[in-house]
């Protein structure tokens, strides 16, 4: 049998936010991709006419909503079963309710849930997630094959801790032992997956590492052009405890300073609570924000101060934090991080409220940026990879009302209607380089 060497087209209303706040539309928009890339990006009346040498397989249609795939900068895979539990702040719900979960998330129950996890991200539309695991080789190795069959891109790292660890080892072996694997996991790891796959160095949070621990991962990190990601600043308690840890560091982040964790390719969860000096030196190391609002919502942690971010120039994407934040749905991120920004212009005048393009921004382009993959994916430019989330946007209307003409929603619109009230039962596919990870199933006829 011949193989099928006929262009994939997406049919369907494109809207992509290539800057922050701007939206950008085809109303009945087309996207042709070949080999995995987009090759031509327009009106469907126009492309569908066009002569080419090869035949296009056209899918979906001008009831769709076609967005960029959506990004999660910061995820726990281990974590997923204790979503919307507990309600204690950061330290106590971590004592309580994760660390016994991430215990028991070895060998084969990794790869259980971690197959169950990935296909949950692709069904929400998902394309691209930087997640941890627990603190176990065989786990997150275990997860590294599954990521590789999902097909989605994912950046993933081994939990590193040292201080405090839920594992059995003393302190002093569990630092040689977790440098070790981590090490080792990433030099399998990192490029893997045709280059979908990335290691990250992942030491938890400074409470739970030694400077040894986190000097060392910096240093591997560094020889393998891999990322890292940690948390920063989440909640007020963390921050007394990291200040009385580490008496010599001027503030939080002068401890992954002064570690030689602020990187070009390091991501940082939540950073809440920081310094004009913290900021201007995330700034500086050129390091990007995973902005969590769900999870900071969910844990009492605060509201991040998103003008005074955007001024220092930072790299701002979006994070689920699951689960802390209690679901994968990016869209409801993208809900929250307007809405607490609302909540905060009550009694900050300064506060900058998202519009539905910059909140789509930062989950996708803006996410993409913070990777360092922004010229690679995030939007809808030719020759970048076709990372793609189609909606049903009749299931997001009162009543389905399916019958409603496309030309009277616009693009605000339809990305509102998807950030107020999208999720994984309005996602029709999903698409990595081209290649269809999630379709919904057809609806059974009775």
């Amino acid at each position: 049998m011949n193989p099928d060497t006929s262009l994939l087209g997406i049919r369907g209303f494109l809207i992509d936010a290539p800057e922050f706040g701007r939206l950008r539309h085809w109303s009945d928009g087309a996207l042709v991709i070949d080999a995995g890339r987009i090759a031509e990006v327009g009106d469907y009346a126009s492309l569908s006419r066009r002569p080419r040498e090869q035949p296009v397989r056209w899918c979906h249609s001008p009831r769709s909503a076609v967005f960029p795939g959506l990004i999660d900068l910061h995820s726990h895979i281990p974590q997923y079963p204790a979503v919307a539990r507990g309600s204690s702040e950061l330290l106590p719900w971590l004592r309580q309710h994760i660390f016994p979960l991430e215990r028991e998330f070895s060998g084969a129950k990794g790869r259980r849930e971690a197959t169950a996890f990935f296909s949950e991200l692709a069904r929400n539309g998902t394309t691209t997630a930087m997640l941890y695991t627990a603190v176990y080789e065989d786990s997150c190795e275990a997860a590294f094959h599954a990521a590789v069959e999902s097909g989605l891109r994912v950046i993933m790292g081994k939990m590193m801790m040292d201080v405090g660890s839920y594992g059995q080892l003393q302190p002093t072996k569990i630092a040689s032992i977790s440098l070790h694997e981590s090490d080792r996991l990433c030099a399998k790891w990192h490029g893997a997956g045709d280059g979908l796959i990335d290691y990250a160095f992942s030491p938890r949070f400074a409470v739970a590492c030694s400077e040894r621990l986190m000097c060392q991962a910096g240093e591997m990190a560094a020889k393998y052009g891999a990322y890292i990601q940690t948390h920063l600043a989440e909640n007020i308690e963390e921050i007394e405890k990291v200040r009385n840890q580490f008496p010599n560091a001027c503030d939080y982040t002068d401890v992954y300073e002064k570690c030689g964790l602020l990187t070009e390719r390091t991501v940082l969860g939540h950073c809440l609570h920081l310094s004009e000096r913290e900021v201007a030196a995330i700034a500086a190391a050129g390091a990007s924000v995973a902005h969590c609002p769900t999870a900071n919502l969910f844990l009492r942690s605060g509201i991040l101060p998103l003008e005074k971010m955007r001024a220092a120039g930072l790299r701002i994407g979006l994070g689920s934090d699951v689960a802390a934040g209690p679901e994968l749905n990016m869209w409801q991120v993208m809900r929250s991080a307007i809405e607490s920004q609302k909540a905060r212009s009550f009694y900050e005048k300064e506060a900058l409220i998202p519009t539905p393009g910059a909140a789509l921004h930062m989950a996708t382009q803006g996410g993409a940026e913070a990777l360092g993959k922004g010229a690679v994916i995030g939007s809808f430019e030719v020759g970048k990879e076709a990372d793609l989330t189609v909606m049903d946007y009749a299931a997001l209307l009162p009543y389905r009302q399916s019958a409603k003409p496309v030309n009277d929603l616009s693009a605000e619109d339809l990305t509102s209607l998807c950030i107020h009230r999208g999720g994984p039962h309005a996602v029709l596919e999903t698409f990595v380089r081209g290649r269809s990870v999630f379709r919904a199933p057809e609806p059974e006829l009775f």
